[in-house]
Order: structure tokens, then sequence, then C-alpha cells
């Protein structure tokens, strides 16, 4: 009889849930469904660069997705669901009170922005995220240093410090954080307390300063010297933490009703969405996996041979069994690639939004028409164009900052900029100019792992970026000079969580086992042009230029 199990992958903006067959990977259904408030634009303000998502909002898709994508099964499919996996974005964590309950679930704090999950994309705790780096450069210990060195503002420590510093009635309530990747497997087995949940090797190592050489989370002493208002935290955090193939419990008899599933379906360990995703794109040692949207997350597995006691400066860290265990897993990433060209496309459609919408020449329906028809154009026919300016013709620089910098060398202080305009500076010129940007930010995340001795055998590409656009893939390729695979699976972020699924239901012993059985391999690969990278490797010494400027003036 055929097994299955569902994967789950929060997003950004959505969450979806698929139903896999575990035996062979096939997809047999799939449900989204957007952040209902998230949507609504509740709780952010884009000018302080604060998101923050409700714990309603996840617990409200998570149950919609999976009764919806078990509604399109037959109906023996629920029965036989034997594992469930989670991956969400990160570092994207919550205060909660001594029982594990978010505070933003108590009536006192249900609309508090600062009570709820601070999205991996909020810059808030940039002063936090200094005031950590500048007290681990001065200890005895640098806890930085399995995390590239530079502790980053959209890390844990400097989110939930923030917080804390800011709201005095949020403070008074909380006991402890969780990130959002730990609570949904938490929540689904019933297991709140904080002390007793079994936390996320990957979210604990990579942005919680967690690290075996020092006995788990940084001692007391720093973390008060950071701040008295972190007094206790430690304690009522954890010491150990578990890789994404080992199971957390079964689901509750509650959840169970609610989902239509069994108490019989185990539920795994989380991890953050790219990690996943890397499982699901068919990771193996020394594959740069690129899953590549709004942002990018860059991952790489590497034997601990390998590694041995190297430090790898600028990434966003090295944690034992974060990605595939047994494998030291490696992160990197740009905080911002597609949103780089979804900024652009703003820019130029202002009139499109402000003037069309009040043109009294047309009626409110074909101005709508109009608008949705044009705004779905941009990007297509910018790339479009731009495709076809030779690279010399290349003259624009710009930087891909927009968002700060998540690698190498972690910054949320940096701007974004364009250097070279003209007259003559088309918006196809200008575009091709961003995509280049983008290009050669990854490019600086591949030149730092090979410096720092970590090589690259091939270069993976999964996410919308990678699947919808050939030409940002074929700069990509020409920039790194390498040849660019495409993942064929089109969800390999809850493809990646269903082969966990599969290890923590018992089908498989262990996750190269499932990525074997379930994996769909390559569908298109970018080869580069000899003669294009050579051109670029001019242009991208002006890249570098231009960031060493913006990064002068910065500080």
């Amino acid at each position: 009889m055929d097994r299955f199990v569902i994967g789950i992958d929060y997003g950004t903006d959505s969450a979806r849930s698929v139903i896999v067959n575990a035996q062979n990977g096939d997809e047999l259904a799939s449900s989204v469904m957007y952040y209902p408030r998230w949507g609504k634009g509740e709780f952010c303000d884009p000018s302080k660069n604060q998101y923050r998502q409700h714990p309603l909002d996840y617990i409200e898709v998570m149950e919609y997705t999976i009764k919806d994508a078990l509604s399109k099964c037959d109906s023996d499919v629920a029965k036989n669901i034997v594992g469930i996996a989670i991956d969400t974005t990160g570092s994207t964590p919550v205060l909660t009170n001594n029982e594990g309950i978010p505070l933003a679930l108590t009536d006192e704090f249900k609309e508090n922005p600062n009570a709820m999950f601070v999205l991996w994309k909020d810059h808030t705790a940039i002063k936090e995220a200094d005031e950590i780096n500048t007290l681990a450069r001065k200890w005895e210990i640098n806890y930085t240093k399995y995390e590239g060195g530079v502790y980053s503002s959209e890390w844990v420590w400097a989110k939930m410090l923030h917080i804390l510093r800011k709201d005095e009635g949020v403070r008074n309530e909380s006991r402890s954080w969780i990130e959002h990747c730990d609570w949904m497997p938490a929540l689904l087995t019933g297991n709140l307390l904080p002390k007793k949940v079994l936390r996320s090797r990957c979210a604990a190592g990579h942005k919680a300063l967690w690290h075996q050489d020092w006995g788990g989370l940084p001692p007391e002493d720093f973390l008060i010297t950071l701040d008295p208002l972190l007094k206790g935290y430690r304690d009522r955090l954890y010491k150990d933490t578990y890789t994404s193939d080992k199971e957390i419990g079964k689901l509750t008899e509650e959840w169970a009703e609610k989902l239509g599933l069994t108490t019989n379906v185990s539920v795994g360990v989380g991890a953050f969405d790219c990690h996943m995703g890397a499982v699901g794109g068919e990771i193996t040692p020394n594959v740069l996996v690129r899953s590549i949207g709004t942002s990018t997350c860059d991952i790489m597995t590497a034997e601990f041979s390998d590694i041995n006691q190297k430090l790898i400066d600028g990434i966003c860290g090295q944690v034992d069994g974060s990605v595939v265990p047994g494998y030291v897993g490696l992160e990197a990433g740009q905080s911002a690639f597609g949103d780089v060209y979804a900024w652009f496309k703003r820019v130029i459609a202002w009139p499109v939004v402000e003037i069309l919408n009040e043109s009294t020449l047309l009626d409110k329906e074909t101005k709508k028409k109009l608008q949705d028809e044009i705004l779905d154009q941009i990007i297509p026919r910018l790339s479009e164009k731009a495709m076809q300016i030779p690279v010399e013709e290349s003259t624009i620089v710009a930087l891909d900052w927009l968002n700060g910098r998540r690698s190498p060398d972690a910054s949320q202080l940096v701007k974004g900029a364009i250097m070279g305009l003209t007259l003559d500076s088309s918006a196809p010129r200008i575009f091709r100019a961003l995509v280049e940007a983008t290009a050669f930010g990854s490019k600086a995340i591949v030149d730092r792992f090979i410096e720092e001795g970590v090589p690259i055998k091939e270069v993976i590409g999964l996410g919308g970026v990678a699947k919808k656009s050939p030409f940002v893939m074929q700069t990509l390729a020409d920039v790194l000079n390498m040849p660019i695979k495409i993942a064929k699976t089109e969800q390999t972020c809850a493809s990646g969580a269903a082969m966990f699924a599969a290890v923590v239901g018992g089908i498989y012993n262990k996750i190269e086992d499932a990525q074997k059985a379930m994996g769909k391999g390559i569908e298109k690969t970018y080869l580069p042009n000899a003669e294009v990278a050579k051109q670029y490797a001019i242009i991208y010494k002006k890249y570098q230029g231009l960031g060493a400027y913006i990064n002068s003036i910065e500080k």
C-alpha cells in the first residue's frame, strides 16, 4: 500500500501544503493560501522596516491548505499519511509566555505588532545587532565565529532584544521566545512548554549563536552584559537541538480531528525554508543550491573533513547537520534579488497606479483591466528589451543592496546605488544593470566560499526567478562563468519538507535515501558564454568599486 506525507512550506506572503507519495515523490495535490492579515498590510510599517505576522495567519493557512489539498485526493489517502514536516522563513521569532504561547494569541496583545512573529526581513534591530557584534569581538570567545563573524539584524537575539527594549507591556509578560519553524511542530504535537520544545538545529545554529563548543546558547553573563533585560532567558530556553530527520511527536487528537488525519502521523523537527528547499533540490556535498526569489538563500553541505577547523568568514553560518544530518551546513544569501526588480517595477509604474487611476477618460472597470495588463507586462517586456542590449553597452553599474547586505559580511546599514546614468539611460538599460547587480552580488558570495577554501562543484537554481526568468539566469551563468542547473521540482521547499516527513514517518532511514527515491532531477541547464564572462569580469570590478565607496560613506 502506498504511503503519503505532507510537506508544509511557509513563505513570506503565503503557505503551501503538498501531499506526496513517499515511494516515488509524485505530488498528489497541493494548496496555497495567502496570509489574510499580512495581505492587508496589517502590523507592518515599511518606512521603519517593520514586518510582523500574526500567529493566527500561520494557523489559518495551515488548516485550510491541508484540508483543501486532502479534498483533492482519494478518500483513503488521509488515513495513509504517515508524516508531516514544516519549513518556514527565518529568523522569524516571537516572544512567548510561560506556557509557550505567543503573546499575540492572548487578549491583551492580540493587536500589538511587538507580540507577533518578527518576519525575517524586519530590520528594526540594526542597533541591537551592532551591539552584539561589538560585544562578541571583545569577549573571550567570539560567539559569532560560526555564523560568519557578523551577527545580523535579521536574526533572533537582535530582534527579541529590540522588542524587549521597546515595549514595556510585552516585556513584562514575556518569558521566552520561539522560532516559527519550532512553534508549528510544537503546536501540532501539543508540546509548547519552552523547556520541552525540540528546537531546530538549523534555526539555533544559524541564527541564535548556538554551538556545542560552548554548551548551547551563549552563557548568561554574555547575555546580561549585552543587556540585563535578557536575564533568565537562557535558562528558560534550551540546551540541545535536533536535526530535521528526528520525530518531535505525533499529531494530537485535536489537530488530527481538525485536519482530517489520524493520531499516527509523525511530526518532524522544523527547519528554515531554503535549507529544506536545498534538500528538495537534491543537494549533495559542495553543490551550491540557490533558492532565488524575492531574496536568495544559498545553501551548501560539506564533509566535516573538508571544513575541519575552518571558519568561513562573512557567511550566515556553518552548522553541523543543519541541512543534511552528518554534514556541515553552510548558508549565505542576498537580502534582495527579485525584490530589486519589483522595486524598479513600482518606480516606473507610478503613473499607471497614481495618474491612470484618477483619469476621467475611462470607466472604473476599464482602468482596472488596463492597469493590470500594464503591470503584468512590465518585467517581461523589460527583460525582452534588456536581453537585446549587448554586454559591451552595459555602461550603467548598479549595487543590489536595496534591502541591505546579507552575505558576504552582513550589514543592514548599506544602501543600493546606480552610477553611470546619462540622458540616454532608458528603462531597459537600467533594468539590465539591476539584473547584472544581482548577479554580481551572487558572484561575491561564490568568490567568498572559494577564497575561504570551500570548492563549489556546481550550482543548482530553485525558486520562482530560477524557473521563470531565462534572461536573469543566463546573466547569472555568464557572471559566475559557471553552468546553472535548474531543478525540475516546482515546489522544492515543500518537497524537501516532504522528504523529511518520509524519514520521520519511518519510510526511509536517512534523508539521502528519501532524496534518491523522491527527487525529480534537473529540467534545464544554462551554460555560460566565455566571451561574455570575460566582459563581465571587467564590469564586476566596477561593481566592487561602487560597493567599496558605499561602504565607506555608510560607516
